[in-house]
Formats: structure tokens, sequence, C-alpha cells
């Protein structure tokens, strides 16, 4: 992933095996292109407005699509004590897509994703690492790694 086109593309390959009762992780340091994934994963689901990080709102409901995604950052949060307080644990159900970034500040409080994407800077470029983490995960990678391969 040279550039911010190929993590859009990442993001726009990530739509076509999603769905409601998913839950993507998302790490990487600042900047890494976490949002930019999430800006290609809308802009594949039909959405046309405005995707920002989430860090102060912690949670962005993306409703009117396909399925009801919810864009969490949890990047402000200082213990993951905060993930239980937080009152997020009802959107991870069967009719929601959650899209997670800095899921490891709510520690082993939060359930693991079905899909783990980390991203990582190397050199000027950055790098993707995608990982199953349930059957429906497993079923999802295979659809994105079709997909992104053939553009």
């Amino acid at each position: 992933m040279p550039d911010e086109a190929a993590t859009l593309s990442l993001g726009k390959a990530c739509a076509t095996g999603a769905g409601n009762g998913l839950a993507l992780h998302l790490r990487g340091e600042l900047g890494a292109g976490k949002t930019t994934l999430v800006r290609g994963l809308l802009r594949a689901l039909g959405y046309r407005g405005s995707v920002k990080s989430p860090t102060y709102t912690l949670v962005e409901p993306y409703g009117n699509l396909r399925l009801n995604l919810y864009h969490f950052d949890f990047y402000r949060f200082n213990d993951p004590s905060e993930w239980l307080n937080s009152g997020f644990r009802d959107y991870f159900n069967a009719e929601s897509l959650c899209v997670v970034e800095w899921p490891e500040r709510a520690g082993d409080l939060i359930a693991p994703p079905d899909l783990d994407i980390h991203l990582r800077y190397q050199g000027d470029a950055r790098s993707a690492a995608l990982t199953a983490r349930s059957p429906a995960g497993e079923a999802w990678l295979a659809s994105v790694l079709s997909h992104w391969r053939s553009g």
C-alpha cells in the first residue's frame, strides 16, 4: 500500500464482504491510514458525506447504507474500564457493522473482531496485515483479498 489511493482501495475491498453482525479492528500508529481505510469502505457502501475520525465523539454512526455501520475511535481511552462505562457494548450486535480504531485501548474487555487490520509505515509507504479472527472473518478476508487483488 504505497499511498492513500491504495489505502482507499483496501477500504473499498473491505466493503465487499462487510455485513451486519461483523466487527473490524484497525490498528496502527497515528497517521497510518485507519480513517482513510474507513473512508474507502464507506464510499464503497454509498456514503458520500464527510468522513472523519471520531476521536472526540468516540463514535460516528452511518445509517442509510445497506448496513448499519458504527465507526469507533478509542484513542482517548486512558483505561480499559472506560469501555465498560461507555455503553458501546450494545452497538456490537447482529444488526451492526462495527469498525474500531485503537481497539487495544479497551484491552481484553472488547470481544475479538472478525477481521483485524494492522497498518504500518514502511519507509515512505504503508503496509497492511490482515488477519481473520472468526469463521465469518475468514469468509470476509477471502472476499477482501479477492476484490483487492482484482482492483
